[in-house]
């Protein structure tokens, strides 16, 4: 009986395997979406990129294909098992070992049931290859927006229902085709923390609990929003997230000498200013692309504005720069600051890998070779490798002219101070040789006298014979302390009070690192072959992806502004410049170009709901992941663009929404039928982000430092090769040489002013996922992993914040265990404690102060302050503080 089932089993199981062929098969296959995209992949290196085919084969068209090469045509409509390509990939002979990555099985059955059907093609071929076919322009990323209305509801209407925002209804429409609806409301605290959260990276302080809980009004939350994104703290938080996709750092990496970048954190400073004034971000990426472009050179007497501008275009900046070693290949250094930087510009603004073109056709989007490098020559004025200019050479000085006048007057008299020094020391030398020239015999002291007035070059064996025997008399302004102390150190101190009084008056150095073309001078760019800088082939003009370049044609975004052609001028006559750049940047925030609202908005929604509606936000292309809503991505991106471009009041809108504003509560329903959560059904649960983990720890403290802007707090490392908050004090083994020094309260700053060295992370940063800027990130991993629980037991960080923590409550509470607990929960976790938890948390409290007390140690903090310590570090280690919601 068993035998029988299983053969019935096995009977079916196959049945179904030739039905499921047959579905495949009776798939109505084209060439343009099923066939050249696997021989993209796999084949065009070979057949269809070179000047010359192997084998004479052109596989980029079907008539070419049919045509064949050298050994016949390569396919027989209709037979499959016949046509040379199928033969040549089922033997696993193409691609030849070493030239490309094997087509898989899927992907030969797909070739062989579209030439079973017929070879068939979705339209009319081109007379000759082209780069990107009109079949690849349908892609839905490169599609013009679409200004979706709203999805019919179950009810048979597009209205929004009460309480529910536009954004709800496409929601709410994919999650009724499940018979799925969203979960109830969240309560009020934990609404409070994920807002405060969201858009300061801070918890709620005590006070704002009690605010917030005591406004009853029906505008309450409404009101909550308008302060949390008034706050100077707004800027902080969303200012990090932009500086994750511009690869900001403090410092050039590269190479492991890694130098620091001064000046770099204007550009920071820039970031967050421009986020708090709630810049529209179509002049926030414009300025960052060209703002140079915008002024006229030479850059000097800037007024602020005219200095923001430049300040913007570090944006431009940011890539690894190895081209201030002297010790590296500088043709590849400077090239590879070009190929990162359009790593950076392509993936934050288009949401594609067009890196990936370097070196061949893009083997998945329809980014032709040729196009990389007319991108590449939108930049390529201000990054004239030819013509070099260094990191120091590109900085631009802000001084004034009368600030220069008053540098240079100060230095002159620093000069004549200088001079001054000198002539009392020469005294002072002076006084010491004729005392040392009056202990030699007389009938040598007229030798000595001679022998010091004359050059070491023209002294006489005798004169040199005499020093030597003598060598006090070689006294110098170096050496004269060995003879007088007293009378130097009183000259030093005094000239030295005197010359740091007047370096005092001097205006400090102050510099933007900034990316400026030199007028005039506009280098050619040419396709580099294989990728290699040594090998330029044909030149090329600047110039947007072909796949996008005629897409504003077809906008279909209200109020846009007028229809605007992507023209790159390769030299506008209107600007001392070449203009490539600002024409670039006009055209991508003109409303026309479809990807950069599209990847803006994508990217809005991912960090307030923890993934995007295109998950992968730096790969809207055939390997990135396809929208889980388009016409909800559409319609936002046209939101945005009608609104002006402003942030805060997309924040608005979808923190207002009831997607938003619904509970994180797994139900049984909900993970059987969308366990990711794609659907929002709920809200999703989120750790917090590295420097949220941090700033939240100092936060409840009371000790966190909310001075902003500046220089960055520097980094080193400790004895065990930690890096922490720190003065630089290693030798040149990278060990550290003397006593840590304590920076007081900058050590307290929030954590987008440390210093971000790419060679030395913040371990604790690192620990929770910070970002490795090589050269930005487009997505943040969030991992779970042992040594993020290590570090919360033992870093010296946060045991010392745990008794700060103590402190704070033990002055707040005085002796009552009872109120100690529940105001270390409010101040942590942003909720009262349960009857439970109250009872455990002073048990632990009690237990761990007689612990503490037994060990007698005079030198610790009082048992009481560590015992409630103790509760502090747990909750700091606890989910409920590491996870919103």
């Amino acid at each position: 009986m068993i035998m029988f089932v299983r053969r019935i089993s096995l009977l079916i199981a196959a049945l179904l395997a030739v039905f499921a062929g047959q579905a495949r098969a009776a798939q109505p296959l084209t060439f343009e979406q099923h066939v050249r995209p696997i021989l993209r992949a796999h084949c065009f290196q070979c057949h269809g990129e070179e000047d010359e085919h192997e084998g004479s084969l052109d596989l980029r068209l079907v008539r070419l294909i049919s045509k064949g090469g050298d050994s016949g045509p390569a396919i027989f409509p209709g037979k499959a098992e016949v046509s040379l390509i199928v033969q040549r990939l089922t033997a696993g002979e193409m691609p030849p070992e070493g030239k490309g990555k094997p087509v898989s099985a899927k992907e030969v059955e797909t070739i062989r049931n579209w030439i079973d059907q017929g070879a068939k093609t979705a339209r009319q071929e081109p007379d000759s290859p082209v780069p990107v076919l009109d079949a690849e322009k349908s892609f839905w990323s490169f599609q013009p927006l679409m200004n979706s209305p709203l999805p019919i509801l179950q009810d048979g209407t597009r209205s929004v229902p009460t309480s529910y925002s536009p954004a709800d209804v496409f929601l709410l429409a994919e999650l009724q085709k499940h018979n799925l609806t969203f979960s109830a409301a969240a309560d009020r605290r934990t609404l409070l923390r994920r807002a405060s959260f969201d858009l300061h990276g801070l918890p709620p302080s005590p006070a704002e609990l009690d605010r917030f809980l005591a406004d009853v009004s029906p505008d309450a939350y409404e009101k909550l929003l308008d302060r949390l994104l008034a706050s100077p703290r707004y800027g902080e938080r969303w200012g990090r997230h932009w500086l994750d996709v511009a690869g900001y750092a403090d410092s050039d990496g590269y190479t492991e000498k890694d130098p620091e970048r001064k000046y770099a954190y204007k550009y920071r400073d820039y970031v967050i200013r421009s986020l708090n004034a709630d810049k529209p971000w179509n002049d926030f990426l414009l300025e960052q692309l060209a703002g140079d472009e915008l002024l006229t050179p030479p850059y000097t007497n800037l007024s602020p504005e005219q200095a923001e501008l430049l300040t913007a275009t570090g944006f431009l900046r940011m890539a690894p720069d190895g081209t201030a070693d002297g010790g590296v290949d500088q043709t590849a250094a400077r090239n590879d600051v070009m190929a990162e930087t359009i790593k950076i510009v392509s993936s934050s603004l288009l949401g594609l890998t067009v890196g990936c073109a370097q070196c061949h056709n893009h083997r998945y989007d329809p980014i032709p070779q040729a196009d990389y490098y007319r991108f590449r020559a939108i930049f390529e004025p201000a990054y004239d490798v030819k013509n070099w200019r260094k990191p120091a050479d590109r900085l631009v000085s802000l001084w004034s002219d009368e600030t220069r006048q008053k540098a240079a007057a100060i230095d002159a008299e620093l000069k004549k101070l200088a001079d001054e020094r000198n002539a009392e020391m020469d005294k002072i030398v002076a006084a010491i040789f004729e005392s040392e020239v009056a202990k030699l015999p007389e009938e040598q002291r007229e030798l000595a006298q001679k022998a010091r007035d004359t050059t070491a070059k023209d002294r006489t064996d005798e004169q040199k014979q005499l020093l030597k025997d003598h060598p006090s008399l070689n006294v110098s302004r170096g050496s004269a302390y060995l003879y007088d102390r007293k009378k130097v150190d009183a000259l030093t101190k005094d000239f030295d009070a005197r010359q740091n009084e007047l370096k005092a008056k001097r205006p400090a150095e102050d510099f933007v690192p900034c990316l400026t073309e030199v007028p005039g001078k506009f280098p050619q760019t040419f396709v580099f072959y294989r990728g290699d800088v040594n090998q330029p082939k044909q030149a090329v003009e600047p110039g947007e992806l072909s796949v996008l370049s005629s897409v504003n044609s077809r906008s279909q975004i209200p109020n846009s502004k007028s229809q605007i052609e992507c023209s790159i001028p390769d030299d506008d006559p209107s600007l001392p410049t070449s203009g490539r750049r600002l024409a670039y940047a006009r055209w991508l925030t003109s409303g026309q170009q479809p990807l950069v609202p599209r990847v803006l908005v994508n990217r809005i929604w991912m960090l307030h709901f923890s993934r995007g509606i295109v998950i992968t936000p730096g790969d809207f292309g055939q390997l990135g992941a396809r929208p889980s809503h388009p016409e909800l991505l559409d319609w936002l991106a046209s939101r945005f663009i009608g609104d002006g471009w402003e942030l805060k009041r997309m924040h608005r809108l979808l923190m207002s929404s009831t997607a938003y504003r619904q509970s994180s509560r797994r139900t049984d329903e909900l993970d059987r039928i969308d366990p990711d959560n794609r659907l929002l059904g709920r809200m999703s649960i989120r750790r917090l982000e590295a420097e949220a983990v941090r700033d939240s720890i100092l936060a409840a403290t009371d000790r966190l430092n909310l001075e902003m802007l500046g220089p960055p707090v520097p980094v080193t490392v400790d004895e065990v090769g930690q890096t922490i908050i720190g003065l630089d004090n290693r030798d040149s083994a990278g060990r550290p040489v003397s006593k840590r020094v304590s920076l007081g309260d900058d050590e307290f700053r929030r954590s987008v002013y440390v210093q971000v060295r790419r060679s030395l992370p913040l371990s604790m940063l690192e620990t929770f996922d910070a970002p490795a800027l090589n050269p930005n990130c487009e997505l943040r991993n969030r991992s779970t992993v042992a040594p993020q629980s290590l570090l919360l037991m033992n870093n010296d960080f946060v045991l010392a914040q745990s008794q700060a923590l103590a402190k704070r409550v033990i002055e707040h509470c005085g002796d009552n265990r009872a109120e100690q607990v529940r105001q270390v929960f409010r101040i942590a976790l942003c909720h009262e404690p349960t009857d439970a938890e109250l009872e455990a948390a002073v048990q632990l409290i009690a237990t761990q102060e007689c612990e503490f007390n037994a060990q007698n140690d005079d030198k610790a903090p009082p048992a009481a302050t560590r015992a409630i310590a103790s509760l502090c570090q747990a909750l700091f280690s606890s989910n409920a503080f590491l996870y919103i919601d």
